[in-house]
């Protein structure tokens, strides 16, 4: 009778212990390895990267309001982030560096630098990239078959070109010194790679991977962002203007004197309207082409330190973070008047809008 009681509690400890590994085995299924619960984004969200709260807020868009929060496995410093063409995947730059108060002399960060690859609708990070140098961006070809990551280096720096099929490194390419964003132009031919120390752009054949030539253009140009309109909008920091560069021409035609630092430009297709956010003053301003000449229109605050701007997919609002006040502003296009505030983490800066 003992030997079977012995034996009735040790098939009951088992199921037990069955049970509770059974448990433990559901749970880390619902979990990646950053340490949080598996979401379900299946909705029209912004996605926010937080520069000092080391996350990523999202915004539902049909209401405005945060809904969930995606962990970063403990990086540091996020910058700015990028969608791929099917609007499956995020891919965020780690910089282990406060790039907030601007984007010249910076790069002494060794350790902790990488992109991250995130699904947008489980916010799970599917792949890190370990890096050797400080990647202000990381952002997939028009095909979504490559990323193309900077490399910044005040030797010279280089722009690596991943395979995303196996992430496996393709390219090497060398450009100028202090590399900052790289990005591509609007039809996706032409890759724009900043040289922030040489206040130059280097100009990419995005199919070649050959330099076809590269710009002078002002001091601490940051980024290259693209239009509709054929043409690439150079943000320049330190001497505060903006540089207008023909994709098809490989020329700068114009120079926009701003008076503020840039913190980025945004085209709006249908209005015609260049927007630029005023980092000094807490505003985006919007300019016109009349006469041939980019024209102010007009100014509109959002909040400390304005920085990135993205429209939604119909272009009647206009998302912009401010770094300074841990905001994001929705702005009436129409009106040109912020119709909501909504706070979100520390050091907002990089945005992308999946629709």
């Amino acid at each position: 009778m003992k030997n079977k009681n012995s034996k009735i509690a040790m098939l009951a400890i088992t199921i037990i212990a069955f049970a509770i590994s059974s448990c433990k085995k559901h749970d880390m299924d619902d979990m990646d390895h950053g340490g949080h619960t598996m979401l379900n984004i299946n909705y029209p969200a912004a996605y926010i990267v937080n520069g000092t709260s080391n996350n990523i807020s999202v915004i539902k868009l049909s209401d405005n309001t945060v809904t969930e929060t995606i962990n970063l496995n403990g990086a540091t410093f996020p910058h700015h982030i990028y969608l791929n063409p099917a609007k499956t995947k995020l891919a965020v730059a780690i910089t282990a560096t406060d790039l907030s108060g601007g984007h010249a002399g910076h790069g002494g960060a060794t350790a902790g630098l990488k992109v991250q690859i995130i699904d947008v609708v489980t916010g799970m990070i599917d792949k890190e990239i370990s890096l050797s140098k400080l990647p202000h961006n990381a952002i997939f070809n028009s095909a979504g078959t490559e990323l193309w990551i900077g490399q910044m280096d005040t030797i010279q720096s280089q722009v690596l070109v991943y395979k995303t099929a196996d992430w496996s490194l393709q390219n090497t390419i060398n450009v100028g010194k202090g590399l900052s964003e790289v990005t591509f132009s609007n039809d996706g031919s032409m890759v724009f790679a900043c040289n922030t120390m040489d206040g130059t752009v280097t100009l990419i054949d995005a199919n070649t991977k050959m330099i076809h030539t590269t710009l002078a253009v002002g001091i601490d140009p940051v980024g290259a962002w693209s239009a509709s309109n054929g043409n690439m909008y150079v943000d320049n920091e330190q001497s505060q203007t903006v540089s207008e560069i023909s994709v098809s021409g490989m020329n700068v035609i114009n120079t926009i004197n701003l008076g503020f630092k840039p913190g980025y430009v945004a085209y709006h297709t249908t209005s015609g309207e260049l927007w630029v956010s005023d980092a000094t003053n807490g505003k985006v301003v919007y300019f016109t082409f009349t006469g041939g000449v980019w024209t102010l229109q007009g100014n509109i605050s959002t909040g400390a330190d304005a920085h990135a701007i993205a429209f939604n997919s119909d272009g009647t609002k206009a998302y912009v973070t401010n770094q300074g006040a841990g905001s994001v502003s929705v702005v009436d296009v129409a009106s040109h008047t912020v119709s909501q505030t909504i706070s979100v983490g520390s050091k907002p800066n990089g945005i992308a809008i999946k629709q």
